[in-house]
């Protein structure tokens, strides 16, 4: 490992030495909702969504035989409500028909639901049956950007295949959280807070700031 990373993952251990996700959820599945409604939107605001949600179909077969206009009142507030409300009535639906309403863990299957890319499948697999991967989403891709583990002209797959080098595979899972966290509350897109943070010295949006 070279000096960069040991001081990114000290760092992140310090910052954070029990990551977990900001998503709430008590069932498998409900955690792969709130990953697909949590697109282009916060954690806050779909926890938020989800608590009304769960608690009016606290089944997936309830779910899936929800009113289409009610789902898309609930989840107004996070956006894309409209395709959302689609996505999740039909992945109930899924669930229920293809595996009697239980999470598989079937990467190939997950990626087949509408609403459920790579990411999503990714944070499903790591939180529910501990699978080594790491979900990129556009904290991870900006912080490892700003890091130099990444260029800026990569992919999220590109990123994921770096990241997945680079740290130990047994500690994908809790390094995929503390770099969400990492981004969200420390390494903004926006006004970082580059001044107290301890990695600035490898950091080339700090440098290019500092120029």
């Amino acid at each position: 490992m070279t000096g960069s990373m040991k001081m990114i993952e000290d760092y992140l251990d310090e910052l954070f030495p029990n990551p977990r996700c900001e998503l709430n959820y008590t069932k498998d599945y409900e955690l792969l909702l709130a990953t697909m409604l949590s697109a282009q939107t916060t954690d806050k605001r779909v926890n938020s969504v989800t608590e009304i949600l769960f608690k009016k179909y606290p089944t997936l077969k309830e779910l899936s035989e929800a009113n289409i206009i009610d789902i898309q009142n609930i989840i107004r507030p996070i956006g894309t409500y409209h395709k959302k409300a689609q996505n999740l009535i039909e992945i109930a639906k899924r669930l229920e028909e293809d595996y009697q309403g239980t999470l598989p863990n079937n990467r190939e299957y997950l990626e087949s639901l509408p609403g459920v890319g790579r990411k999503t499948a990714n944070v499903v697999l790591s939180n529910i049956y501990n699978v080594p991967c790491i979900a990129v989403d556009t904290h991870v891709s900006r912080v490892s950007k700003r890091l130099n583990i990444a260029k800026e002209t990569d992919n999220p797959l590109q990123i994921e295949k770096k990241l997945s080098r680079k740290f130990k595979k047994e500690d994908l899972c809790k390094r995929h959280h503390q770099m969400v966290l990492f981004g969200r509350y420390h390494c903004l897109a926006r006004n970082p807070k580059c001044n107290e943070c301890k990695l600035r010295e490898i950091c080339k949006y700090y440098k290019h700031l500092n120029k």
